[in-house]
């Protein structure tokens, strides 16, 4: 056993050990950025540069040949050389476009690995600190079940990432083991709810309100569950302080089944709206970021409702702040 003295002093030390690792991060992450942001703009610079030389070679010699061809009567030789110029200048243009796509993909990838190193280091260095106390020091049983207690949590924490690193890679067969079925949604997207608040130590009826119309929807269940839990977990993270989230259900004409899950966070800008359902994409940079995550969630959202024959998309609250997030299913009323 030790006294309150000691336990002050296990208490500074984790502090001061979470300190040691947030402060390396961060002491790296300045010049870390600066260093990125070069090598992103170098990576684009170049061949958009080349890019526009060339479409600006192209455009002179195809003035010039016009100008030529048309002062010597040369139609024939006018036309074909017209046609092949444009078509130089289309595939260039193209090239351009594929281009840049590549290279912010390659940034989106480069992102996202800087967010799963982080994401596997925080939980690991936290983990470390606690058994390196529970084998230096002698605690208390209250305290013993304290750490205990938020190991477990980081565990679930990595537990949670590499479960979703493995989703995306098998999207495509996700569920083909089992048949479809006949799923009431609202006692899937209560259990939803529960098992992501339950992660976070929260409880169900402080942060969620539902409003729900009885609707079924023909699919397997761990699909289903997948957009649930991913787009609930988004709400939660990014709500406020104080998340507060309202699930809505209606019936659509036409047999469509529209979800609306609602937070009280600060939005999205409409700029990126498109972006976030995009693999690896994250709203701001990874050396910045305020919130954990990896940009794979909302992708494997888009991916799995498409798959159903939906859509999914995101647009402000109009009684207050906040996002709401709408998923439009095949589905019925439940009879």
């Amino acid at each position: 056993m030790v006294s309150s003295t000691g336990h002050q002093q296990i208490d500074d030390r984790q502090q001061e050990g979470t300190s040691v690792v947030e402060t390396q991060m961060r002491s790296g992450n300045g010049k870390a950025l600066k260093l990125m942001r070069k090598v992103r703009s170098g990576r684009l610079r170049l061949p958009i540069t080349l890019s526009v030389v060339l479409m600006s070679l192209n455009i002179a010699l195809m003035v010039f040949w016009i100008v030529l061809a048309a002062q010597i009567y040369w139609w024939t030789a006018l036309t074909i050389g017209t046609v092949v110029f444009a078509l130089i200048l289309v595939g260039l243009t193209f090239y351009l476009i594929l281009t840049i796509k590549e290279v912010r993909l390659s940034q989106r990838q480069s992102d996202f690995i800087d967010s799963v190193t982080h994401e596997l280091k925080t939980p690991i260095a936290s983990l470390k600190l606690y058994l390196e106390t529970l084998q230096l020091h002698s605690l208390s049983d209250e305290k013993r079940g304290e750490f205990y207690e938020t190991m477990k949590v980081e565990l679930e924490r990595l537990d949670h990432l590499i479960s979703q690193l493995l989703e995306v890679k098998r999207l495509d067969a996700l569920g083909m083991e089992s048949d479809p079925e006949d799923i009431a949604l609202e006692p899937l997207i209560r259990h939803c709810a529960r098992v992501e608040c339950n992660r976070r130590h929260l409880e169900v009826d402080q942060i969620f309100e539902f409003d729900f119309e009885p609707t079924v929807i023909h699919t397997r269940r761990i699909l289903l569950e997948m957009i649930f839990r991913n787009v609930i977990d988004n709400a939660i993270k990014y709500g406020s302080a104080q998340p507060r989230i309202l699930v809505q259900v209606r019936l659509s004409k036409g047999g469509r089944v529209i979800t609306r899950i609602m937070d009280n966070g600060e939005g999205v800008d409409p700029e990126i709206r498109k972006d976030i359902f995009k693999i690896f994409y994250r709203g701001e940079s990874e050396l910045e970021r305020r919130k954990t995550g990896t940009g794979l969630g909302l992708y494997i959202v888009k991916t799995l409702v498409h798959l159903l024959g939906g859509k999914v998309t995101v647009h402000d609250r109009l009684d207050e702040s906040g996002s709401v997030f709408a998923i439009d299913l095949p589905g019925s009323a439940e009879s």
